[in-house]
C-alpha cells in the first residue's frame, strides 16, 4: 500500500500533462491593401511643353474607342518634353528631363438609332472616368486635366477628381451636368520616364462601357536607351 501511494502523484502528473491544452497558432496577419490617394490636379498649360516625342506613328497615336459594335469616341496622345526642347530624342536628353503624356478623350456624337432610356424610374448612372490600367512608373506626382474644356464639355471646371491607386492614375467625372457628345477633355500626367512605345495601358468608361485604349506609356522599370516615342 505504501509504494502505490507513493507512485500516486506520478500517476496524476502524468495525466494533467496529457490533458493539457495545446498552444494556440499565431493568427496569420492580413496584409494591408493601400486606399485609393486623392491627387490635386493642375490646369493643361500647352506653354510649358516642348517639341513632342516622333515614333513610328509620328508625334500622336489615335485610338478609336469601340465598344458593341458602335464606336464611343477616340483617344488622342502625345508625349511632349519641357518647353525650350526643339526636337524631343529621348536618347539624347539628360537625367531626370520630365515627360509630358497628353490624352485628348472626345466622346461619339449621339447616334440617331439609339433610343432614349424607357421607364419612370431613376437609376444610378454608371460611372465615367479615364484611367491607366498599368502602374505609371516614374510619376512625378504632377497631373491634371484641361479646367476650360471640362466647364465647356462636362458643365463644371471642377467636374473632374483624380486618385493614385495603387500606382494606376484615374480621372473620373464626379460633378456636372455629364460629358456632351462630340466633347473633348484632355488629361495629362507626368514622369521622369520617356515611353517605351504605345502600349494597351489606357481605359476609357462611360455609359456602361469599357474601352482598352492604346496610347504611349513609359516602360515597367527603366528608360531604354533611344526608347521610341509615341
Amino acid at each position: 500500500m505504501r509504494l502505490a501511494s507513493l507512485a500516486l502523484p506520478g500517476i496524476m502528473f502524468a495525466l494533467a500533462s496529457c490533458g493539457s491544452p495545446e498552444p494556440e497558432p499565431a493568427p496569420t496577419p492580413t496584409p494591408t491593401v493601400a486606399a485609393p490617394r486623392t491627387l490635386v490636379g493642375a490646369d493643361l498649360d500647352l506653354s510649358t511643353l516642348g517639341a513632342r516625342i516622333a515614333g513610328p506613328q509620328g508625334s500622336e497615336v489615335e485610338t478609336v474607342l469601340s465598344a458593341r459594335n458602335r464606336q464611343v469616341g477616340t483617344l488622342v496622345s502625345y508625349v511632349a518634353c519641357p518647353a525650350g526642347v526643339e526636337e524631343c530624342r529621348p536618347g539624347e536628353m539628360s537625367e531626370g528631363t520630365v515627360y509630358t503624356y497628353v490624352h485628348a478623350v472626345t466622346l461619339a456624337e449621339e447616334s440617331e438609332s439609339e433610343d432614349p432610356a424607357e421607364g419612370p424610374e431613376v437609376v444610378e448612372a454608371p460611372p465615367t472616368l479615364f484611367r491607366t490600367i498599368r502602374k505609371a512608373a516614374g510619376f512625378n506626382q504632377s497631373i491634371g486635366y484641361s479646367t476650360a474644356e471640362a466647364e465647356a464639355v462636362l458643365g463644371d471646371p471642377d467636374a473632374i477628381s483624380i486618385s493614385n491607386d495603387n500606382g494606376s492614375l484615374i480621372w473620373r467625372v464626379v460633378r456636372g451636368s455629364g460629358w456632351k457628345p462630340g466633347g473633348t477633355v484632355t488629361f495629362w500626367w507626368q514622369s521622369t520616364l520617356p515611353p517605351q512605345g504605345p502600349a494597351e495601358a489606357y481605359l476609357f468608361e462611360v455609359d456602361g462601357n469599357q474601352v482598352a485604349a492604346t496610347g504611349p506609356f513609359p516602360p515597367e522599370d527603366k528608360p531604354v536607351e533611344g526608347a521610341a516615342g509615341s
